[in-house]
């Protein structure tokens, strides 16, 4: 067989068998037609080597199989033609489970989905202790099962419990928690891979693969209970976590090619489903965020070089100075500690730095708790934030972000200021997330530098930055910045500065049109539930009390200034604010809903302070359209002026940075998809 396939079969002097996954120019190993054939092939020569074992491995240096091929799960238009491509994956795998020798997987780097399929169709299973290693079934993440034997399988190797509770979970798992959990056999370190699978598989083939041990069948009412709940957690809307429920239910006591056959039938229904064709729209839009170049952005050849290379840490960037110690200023510091870079921390107070520090500590230790960083490194990379009511330092550091309040007067005055401190290659940038940048950056020398970096909160969660390009940003400049966002493993969208950008412009027309509704007369349950049911994680009201009234009313201001003829702005959040109801940002207590001591409506007080304007009465599906009609329109506008450049780009960034339901795909999909779109005025 040639060399150049993507997998390909040898045989060594101990007549053990390797069949060996390589797709050649690509970085992953991934399920296509192509390596399925190539697997086939690679199984006929080894049925008639003469091997006395095989290893299943990959010689890739971070992927063992990613798993199938996305676009090829996109382009199964029926159920008919999903169920056949699980059909045509089970028995490809069955082969493994059937060869007369004892076969061993080798597991270096990603196993995911088809990949950890494959490896339990095999009689062993050994993987590294690589970092690189993480093993696992996400399907359920992308709106679909298991369907080339995971869901027949798993189960009778670790139980039926334990079995669906990864599956649904849809995690990778590290290798020694892989182990932990039954999903392979043992962990070595990476440089004894080949060695130990060699004498696994002779081991075995000595003495036979020993079967597993039996598993306990669930207590009464096990399923039930489980579909309730999982029904509960996705609010009915994701329906592949109960389709595999269902097969393994359906599946228990029967015999595993009977087992198969009702897996590729339920893979086939959720498969060829509208959830699943949106959820994978929206990982391959992810995909794409994470290679993102600046191509198109800027005359010339722009967006081939560093920045969009790979995730290595810039060179250049080495030493970064924070303006502004609050939540973002805070955020924005830890990430990049603990990610290698010295971080100056400023503000104009002894007590906001303190707070500022103790609030990354917090954020260091959370790290810790969930397993995200190892204690000894959360320390290292507290080390690296100092703390500063003066200028010292910045005149060493590479970037300074801005995080001071969201004012215009202010961060004009310091980025004059900083203008006089930093060096003349200092790229100066803005977390400010409404205000156009020529406005409050534009005057300093070398504006060639200045840009936006606006990073969503809580930092640590949010893998969105908007990467915003001033009139003046030289391609230089964004070529160093989105090296940074890479680095620091978030995911940009690019920009042209305007008022509010892309995410904050979005939605924070849908949220005034929200509040004229409520002004209107329509309660505050009535609004937020109808966009709940839509499938949004929290009403608009309740994301306005969350964000902040203060805040809110800030940026409706700056919408009405720069949009007059179409932002008509509403009044109730300046008349709460006025009142003191600033909603829940920072421990205030109270706004259109209270939260002290515990979440409740706060309709009787909110009506006495900004009253009403009629008696608005909606169903919740007109509420629903008339919000989302709004959204569509102002993103469409930022279409056609330039501030990006795709619908892709929206899509990903209000799904990532706004909270859009992801099983709808994306805001354009969904418009287009639903008609909307082509209905806009």
């Amino acid at each position: 067989m040639s060399a150049d396939a993507p997998v390909t079969f040898t045989v060594d002097e101990e007549r053990v068998g390797w069949i060996v996954f390589n797709a050649r120019g690509a970085r992953a190993n991934v399920f296509n037609p192509a390596t399925q054939a190539a697997l086939a092939a690679a199984l006929d020569a080894a049925a008639g080597s003469g091997a006395r074992a095989l290893v299943v491995c990959s010689a890739k240096e971070r992927i063992f199989i990613a798993g199938a091929d996305l676009s090829w799960l996109l382009s199964l238009s029926d159920q008919p033609a999903a169920t056949a491509f699980s059909r045509d994956g089970q028995r490809l795998f069955q082969r493994l489970a059937d060869f007369a020798a004892p076969v061993v997987c080798a597991i270096h780097g990603a196993c995911a989905g088809g990949g950890f399929e494959l490896a339990l169709a095999c009689h062993w299973r050994i993987a590294t202790d690589d970092l690189a290693t993480r093993i696992g079934l996400p399907e359920t993440a992308l709106g679909t099962i298991p369907g080339w034997g995971g869901c027949a399988r798993l189960p009778r190797l670790i139980g039926i419990k334990p079995a669906l509770e990864h599956i649904i979970a849809g995690r990778l798992l590290p290798a020694r928690e892989a182990m932990q959990a039954g999903l392979i056999h043992c962990v070595v370190p990476a440089a004894e891979l080949r060695s130990r699978a060699r004498a696994a598989a002779l081991r075995l083939a000595t003495h036979g693969v020993p079967p597993p041990p039996p598993q306990p069948a669930p207590l009464p009412g096990y399923y039930a209970e489980l579909r309730a709940a999982t029904r509960t957690r996705t609010h009915g809307r994701l329906p592949a976590p109960v389709a595999a429920i269902d097969v393994v239910e359906q599946t228990a006591g029967l015999p595993l090619e009977v087992a198969l056959g009702i897996e590729a039938r339920l893979f086939g229904e959720v498969t060829a489903g509208d959830v699943c064709k949106n959820l994978i729209h929206g990982f391959l839009l992810r995909e794409a965020a994470r290679k993102r170049t600046l191509a198109g952005w800027f005359d010339g050849d722009v967006g081939g070089g560093a920045a969009g290379a790979g995730d290595g840490r810039p060179k250049d960037l080495q030493r970064i100075g924070i303006a502004g110690a609050g939540v973002m200023g805070s955020g924005i510091a830890q990430w990049l500690a603990a990610r290698g870079f010295e971080v100056v921390l400023r503000d104009v107070e002894p007590e906001f730095v303190e707070r500022g520090i103790a609030s990354a500590r917090g954020l260091f230790d959370e790290a810790v708790r969930r397993g995200r960083l190892m204690r000894e490194d959360a320390s290292t990379g507290l080390r690296r934030i100092s703390g500063t009511t003066s200028w010292d330092g910045f005149d060493r550091c590479d970037l300074v972000i801005d995080a001071i309040v969201e004012s215009r007067v202010a961060k004009q005055a310091l980025f004059a200021e900083l203008s006089g401190i930093v060096r003349p290659d200092t790229l100066l940038a803005s977390n400010t997330s409404a205000l156009p940048l020529e406005e409050i950056a534009g005057h300093v020398p070398h504006p060639e530098r200045t840009l936006g970096l606006h990073f969503f909160n809580p930092v640590s969660r949010m893998p969105l930055v908007e990467l915003v390009l001033a009139r003046a940003t030289s391609p230089a400049a964004a070529e160093r910045a989105l090296g940074l966002v890479r680095a620091l493993g978030k995911s940009p969208v690019i920009c042209r500065s305007s008022p509010g950008f892309l995410v904050t412009r979005v939605l924070f027309f849908y949220l005034n049109e929200a509040v004229r509704l409520w002004e209107q007369g329509l309660p505050t349950l009535a609004i937020d539930s109808a966009l709940r049911d839509f499938g949004w994680p929290m009403g608009p009201l309740r994301l306005i009390d969350e964000v902040g009234i203060d805040v809110t009313d800030s940026i409706f201001d700056e919408l009405a200034h720069y949009f007059p003829e179409r932002f008509v702005r509403t009044t109730a959040c300046s008349r709460l604010l006025a009142a003191g109801l600033k909603g829940r940002k920072q421990g205030a207590g109270t706004g259109f809903c209270s939260y002290v001591p515990e979440e409740r409506l706060n309709d009787s007080r909110t009506r006495q302070v900004a009253g009403r304007v009629g008696e608005l009465s909606l169903p919740a599906d007109e509420i629903s359209a008339r919000l989302m009609q709004v959204m569509v329109a102002e993103a469409q506008r930022c279409l056609d002026e330039g501030v990006v450049r795709s619908e892709g780009d929206i899509d990903f960034a209000l799904n990532s940075g706004a909270g859009f339901p992801a099983f709808r795909g994306g805001l354009m999909r969904w418009a287009q998809r639903t008609g909307l779109a082509t209905h806009m005025p």
